[in-house]
């Protein structure tokens, strides 16, 4: 055992490392501002507190999600991509775990991919995430532009 720490201690302090107990996020303002004024979002199908389930309407042109990062995660991006296939531009804000199945069935069928340097810090939190984001780009543009 090491010098100082009670095993069960020891333990628990490196488990926030490695997995993450919370399954929302709010996006931190000033991101998606950015992000906004490139795209123009006209929807958020998971918003803080919905009146609807995201998973079961359709979406609007212009959509930016950042979905609950739990056991849902994997239908969200799928219906991310499927609405991708419907014409409409999607923004996925997710954690990157590329060593997932969704990861390979959808989000490696977007059209970009943007890997976030560092840690994002979200809205609400003292310390920034304890796993790395990026950006899914669905939008079709980019796919008929040639």
């Amino acid at each position: 055992m090491l010098e100082g720490f009670k095993e069960g201690i020891l333990l628990s302090s490196l488990a926030v490392h490695f997995s993450s107990q919370k399954t929302n996020w709010k996006t931190p303002s000033g991101f998606y501002k950015k992000l906004n004024k490139e795209f123009h979002f006209d929807f958020d199908p998971c918003p803080a507190n919905p009146r609807f389930n995201g998973l079961k309407i359709a979406w609007k042109q212009r959509n930016f999600v950042n979905p609950p990062y739990g056991r849902v995660l994997p239908l969200w991006v799928k219906k991310a991509f499927e609405e991708s296939q419907k014409g409409k531009i999607v923004v996925l804000l997710i954690p990157s775990r590329t060593d997932t199945r969704y990861w390979h069935d959808y989000v490696m069928k977007a059209d970009e991919i943007r890997f976030i340097k560092g840690r994002l810090k979200f809205s609400g939190h003292k310390n920034s995430a304890p796993f790395p984001s990026c950006i899914v780009i669905f939008d079709w543009r980019t796919r008929h532009a040639n």
